[in-house]
């Protein structure tokens, strides 16, 4: 049973700026709700009750979001909204919720080894904090699922147009089963004639801990960072990995774009928005 997670959330969010000059990109809402709200509770509702974020300089506002604020409370209570003051309270006891610094940005990889010490022998997941898969099951119970049966990492793959290979890492690998891939090698940006398939890698993963020795021999790489790619190269050396290409979508809030439209697209699961939301797209077609 997979019981603990590691959501790295250090990186800078430069993409964002001047918004997140001191404002953390997964603190950035959507709709109503951060997004990073949205992935601690995807792996809640896989049953993980232990998760590790890994922050940096400027990231404070993620630990208050999850922490207590009874100063809120009180004017809710006072003013007997109900309701807002469950949800409220129902963020600060979601799970036991860990903060590691990763002292310099030195890249995924790196964050990932810095949950180590509180991960420790067992099988663990990694959830990107900047990414939001929305599924009837959640994704990262998909992977946990496939961990059970074979006992060995597991990576989400998303299937895209061919034309956007060249964006992502791209796994090499057969089917052996219903979505599920056994792992031959991955390809970092791929140029389209060269990529040995249209799989990449969509933001979850589940780890066995030895993955930890190999990050602690990863040497430097794109960028001049530890990726967690190169570390998963050197674990495929001495066992399998699987990939599951998953049920559900994923919404990348890394960049400008792809955050605007997963905000219309939740706006419009809202019932008090959605009519209104409709509406005025509908207006704004006919204008443009």
């Amino acid at each position: 049973m997979i019981r603990k997670a590691v959501i790295p959330a250090a990186g800078f969010g430069t993409r964002f700026l001047p918004a997140t000059k001191t404002s953390p990109k997964e603190m950035l809402p959507v709709v109503d709700t951060p997004v990073i709200q949205y992935v601690v509770e995807e792996a809640v509702a896989s049953g993980i009750t232990d998760i590790v974020m890994v922050i940096g300089r400027g990231k404070r506002a993620i630990e208050e979001h999850f922490d207590r604020n009874f100063e809120l409370e009180g004017e809710l209570e006072r003013k007997g909204r109900l309701e807002e003051l469950k949800a409220m309270r129902e963020i600060s006891s979601i799970a036991d919720i860990h903060f590691v610094w990763q002292k310099e940005m030195n890249g995924l990889g790196d964050a990932v080894y810095c949950a180590r010490h509180h991960i420790g022998e067992e099988p663990f997941a990694v959830l990107l904090g900047d990414t939001i898969l929305d599924s009837e099951t959640p994704v990262i119970g998909q992977l946990m699922k496939v961990y059970e049966r074979y006992q060995d990492s597991v990576v989400a793959l998303e299937e895209v147009s061919w034309d956007r290979v060249s964006r992502y890492g791209v796994m090499d690998g057969s089917a052996i089963d219903d979505d599920v891939m056994l792992v031959k090698d991955f390809v970092e940006k791929p140029d389209t004639e060269d990529a040995p398939s249209n799989l990449v890698i969509a933001s979850r993963y589940v780890f066995t801990p030895d993955i930890f020795d190999c990050l602690a021999k990863t040497k430097r790489g794109k960028n001049n960072e530890i990726q967690l790619t190169d570390a998963m190269h050197m674990l495929l050396a001495s066992r399998a990995m699987y990939g599951l290409k998953f049920k559900g979508r994923r919404y990348d809030a890394g960049n400008k774009l792809d955050y605007l439209k997963t905000n219309i697209a939740f706006a419009l699961k809202h019932a008090d928005l959605r009519a209104d939301v409709i509406a005025y797209i509908k207006d704004l077609a006919a204008e443009l």
